[in-house]
């Protein structure tokens, strides 16, 4: 008789490809590997960075794009995607075109501008993304600059982001999750979770002497894997600010840079 195979859980990143390692893509399926998920993708950009900066981005055309994505949902059906990076109008569209009949948890991380100041984000692509992707999502999750963005006004302290977290679920009527890691005279990192009935303020130290890129995405991508093994979505959530503050915690030396510990993050 043959080997019996055991059944792993399948998520899906459509997210930009990240040469230094510790972004995009290559931090997604890290963090899909920690979580013990199957980690897929479909790649929309190609850019040449490290965490000092971006040097280059290369767009996808989006016949390619929609091929992957579909090759995907075709042949290892995921339990839940996420997406990253998209980059210019014609991706979000070329996403949205064939996310749209699709009815899994998504996750959508409105990357706009990366931690090294680059613009990550066309300025013709923002009404796609407000308009089209993210009322399709099941939770968004903007960091304090793409927050103030899309809610149009100062966020300043803990009570502006519950404000906001709920000012942007009426707006889209997804869930929300709003990163204030970088909101000033905070001791800790805290986060608000609000999906119209549930409120989640979670919160974790900061941990001084690491600078790190790529949060954004691994956080984002660990409650896609969450959800891709079946925890609710304010479970997925609170699963995932253990995980990103322990990968924080647990970061390693990498030339001249710190990188993510995403085996610490699981645990391991």
């Amino acid at each position: 008789m043959g080997k019996r195979l055991s059944s792993r859980p399948v998520a899906l990143t459509i997210a930009g490809s990240d040469s230094g390692g510790g972004a995009g893509i290559q931090a997604d399926l890290m963090t899909f590997s920690a979580l013990g998920v199957h980690g897929t993708t479909a790649i929309t950009c190609l850019t040449a960075q490290n965490p000092s900066g971006v040097r280059g981005i290369q767009p996808c055309r989006t016949e390619i794009l929609r091929a992957q994505i579909q090759a995907v949902l075709e042949g290892m059906p995921p339990s839940a995607i996420k997406t990253g990076m998209l980059y210019s109008r014609g991706i979000i569209r070329a996403v949205v075109e064939t996310l749209k009949a699709t009815k899994l948890p998504l996750v959508v991380d409105p990357v706009m501008v990366a931690t090294s100041g680059a613009r990550l984000l066309k300025p013709d692509a923002m009404r796609a993304l407000v308009h089209d992707l993210l009322p399709l999502a099941t939770l968004i999750t903007p960091n304090l600059d793409e927050a103030i963005i899309l809610a149009e006004r100062p966020l300043d302290d803990v009570e502006d982001l519950r404000a906001a977290a709920s000012q942007l679920h009426g707006r889209f009527g997804c869930a929300v999750l709003l990163k204030g890691g970088h909101l000033r005279g905070m001791t800790q990192a805290v986060d608000i979770f609000f999906d119209g009935r549930e409120e989640l303020v979670l919160s974790a130290p900061f941990v001084r002497g690491v600078s790190t890129h790529g949060t954004g995405c691994t956080y984002s991508a660990a409650i896609a894997g969450c959800l891709a093994r079946g925890m609710s979505l304010p479970k997925a959530v609170a699963e995932a600010k253990q995980f990103i503050s322990s990968a924080i915690a647990g970061s390693n030396r990498c030339g001249n840079h710190s990188v993510l510990n995403w085996k610490a993050g699981a645990g391991g």
